[in-house]
């Protein structure tokens, strides 16, 4: 008889197994190409299957013949799920703005610095000193890296500001 001897491998060799196959039948619409010429569906097709081949390995690797239970699941801490997902959500409502109830765009510096902070207070080890750190350096690093070296033309400040 064979046994799940690593829950989270084997849960996380699932959940790969499946994106990698949404994201390889997600970019099925889009010419292949060749090789020497790729087309737009290439990369994510290549990729999605490469994610999928991972995922199955992982979960294999992770039943065995003998009973050996280590890295169970257990219980889902929800607090760090809300938080990370809810400071995505803010960070898109800010980069954006939300027109219809008045709320401008507030810009790529306080969007990062906000997702940074709400992210960070989801986990167990959350002191407001390091977080204010991270979320200005990793502030300072995204408006560099996406406006300077990349060229992408995003706001960096709120719309009011200028």
């Amino acid at each position: 008889m064979l046994w799940i001897n690593h829950q989270k491998d084997f849960a996380s060799g699932l959940l790969l197994a499946v994106l990698g196959a949404g994201f390889a039948l997600g970019a099925a619409d889009y010419p292949m190409g060749t090789t020497a010429s790729m087309g737009p569906g290439f990369f994510p097709r290549a990729l999605g299957i490469l994610l999928a081949g991972l995922g199955v390995l992982l979960a294999i690797k992770s039943v065995g013949g003998r009973q050996h239970r280590h890295g169970d699941i257990g219980r889902w801490d929800l607090r760090p799920l809300f938080f990370v997902i809810g400071a995505n959500f803010v960070f898109g409502v800010l980069l954006t703005g939300l027109p219809f109830v008045g709320l401008p765009p507030m810009g790529l510096l306080v969007s990062v610095f906000v997702l940074v902070l709400l992210a960070s207070a989801g986990g167990l080890e959350f002191t407001l000193r390091g977080a204010l750190v991270l979320a200005v350096v990793l502030s300072a690093f995204a408006c560099v890296l996406l406006t300077v070296v990349l060229g992408l033309p995003l706001r960096v400040l709120p719309a009011f500001l200028g």
